[in-house]
């Protein structure tokens, strides 16, 4: 692992894609590659390129190199060609350092790319079967945070699971992009390096092919990748922030998982904070800053400079693990989630009604009456709750109660159709709708 890696978020299947030793490995892998092609051309003898194929790097040594050399490919390189003796010479033969780095890079990226897809596709999982649990639980919808009508918390959960179906076609397509290999030589012509050479080594390595290259691999398909990356991070942000407001003492609606021995707090024992959920919200504005260094990257010096290099060392790996680890720990946080029925239920009803305004506006026009005169009215009972509601929860149907005693509105609605609209069934009727256009079925 090198060594800014977080190793707080990084779990080992991933930490194994982004070890030093696997992006060795890698390279060499692009190296004996090349030979192999080289010797389909007849380039290198039968002989040369059997001793070739049991060649190996020394690690070591390639750091005593580097201290002079000051470049870790040409390190990588010797530390080979000293135990090869004479055949050491076809190691690199028309190579340009990218060609190696970037194609090993792209085969690094689809490994990580496969984890972060299961683990992508167990919280879409996590989120259905909840989704599916509280379907027709009601809770009190909300807009800039103060009740609107009635919703169900499966409902809300539903969205968050297609919102992440949808980060499985961007992810997918941003891999499609990221994983090509490009072996074309120091400036992209293939002077050195005949593309037949470059179509089998991308072909044995399982990736696609760079149509035209510079001596780098264009990283506007970098870009996209990282930008995905942080655009699933800002819906793990959203989801995890809404179930931080839901835990809220005065909400207590639904809480992440709390452990029989954990502690929320140094100082106050009855402290159980959603720091999990904070910890996504957290590490979310990482992955944005991310996605800025890799768009500034697109912009290299003609044919490349090497001010990508420095920084991708960083954004690739480590944006890749806080991801990884982020989806592992939010659909831990779905599939332990504690949700408070009767809370929410409770939480719906202490507004007195309120959030029926709607559907009462609704059947006075269509009674006849104008829509702001209809608004008027309802308003003004409204208030009327309000000012009950700043000194508590209100107990009762209140809205309903002050409507009734408004000459106005009883002039077109009873107190029984009154009664009739305050039904949370009238919310409710669609949801099936809903779930079936997402395969909630």
């Amino acid at each position: 692992m090198h060594s800014t890696m977080i190793e707080r978020y990084t779990l080992p299947e991933m930490a194994a894609v982004w070890s030093a030793d696997h992006k060795t490995d890698k390279w060499l892998q692009v190296e004996l590659l090349v030979c192999e092609g080289w010797a389909r051309e007849g380039v290198i003898p039968a002989d040369a390129l059997e001793k070739i194929r049991k060649a190996s790097y020394n690690a070591e040594r390639m750091q005593e190199i580097e201290k002079e050399t000051h470049h870790d490919v040409i390190s990588f390189l010797r530390s080979i060609q000293e135990q090869l003796g004479p055949e050491g010479r076809f190691i690199h033969l028309g190579l340009t350092s990218s060609d190696v780095v970037d194609t090993g890079l792209a085969a690094q990226i689809k490994e990580a790319g496969q984890l972060l897809t299961v683990a992508l596709a167990k919280l879409v999982d996590a989120l259905g079967e909840a989704a599916r649990k509280y379907k027709y639980t009601l809770q009190a919808g909300r807009s800039h945070g103060i009740h609107a009508e009635p919703i169900t918390f499966g409902l809300k959960l539903a969205l968050w699971m297609n919102e992440l179906q949808r980060h499985q076609k961007r992810l997918a397509d941003a891999l499609e992009q990221v994983t090509v290999g490009k072996i074309s030589g120091a400036v992209g012509t293939h002077a050195t390096m005949p593309p037949h050479i470059e179509e089998f080594v991308c072909q044995q390595m399982g990736l696609s092919v760079e149509p035209i290259s510079s001596q780098v691999v264009q990283r506007d398909r970098h870009a996209h990748f990282m930008s995905e990356l942080a655009l699933i991070g800002s819906s793990l942000e959203k989801m995890a922030q809404e179930i931080r407001h839901l835990q809220r003492t005065e909400l207590s609606e639904a809480f992440e998982p709390f452990g029989s021995g954990q502690q929320g707090s140094s100082a106050m024992p009855h402290k159980r904070n959603p720091e999990l959920c904070e910890r996504i919200c957290g590490l979310a504005r990482v992955l944005r800053g991310f996605a800025v260094t890799a768009m500034e990257n697109v912009a290299l010096w003609h044919e490349r400079d090497i001010s990508h290099s420095s920084t991708e060392r960083i954004i690739i790996p480590d944006g890749c693990t806080l991801l990884h680890y982020m989806l592992h720990v939010f659909t831990q946080v779905i599939e332990g989630l504690q949700v408070d029925e009767e809370r929410m239920k409770a939480n719906l009803n202490m507004t007195g009604g309120l959030v029926f305004s709607q559907r009462i506006l609704l059947a006075l026009i269509d009674k006849g009456v104008g829509r702001q005169e209809a608004y008027k009215m309802v308003q003004r009972n409204a208030k009327k709750v309000w000012a009950l509601a700043s000194q508590g929860p209100v107990q009762g149907p209140a809205l309903l109660d002050a409507l009734s005693s408004d000459p106005e509105v009883t002039t077109h609605l009873s107190r029984s159709e009154l009664e009739e609209l305050t039904s949370t069934d009238f919310y409710t009727k669609y949801i099936d709708t809903s779930f079936k256009r997402v395969g909630l079925d």
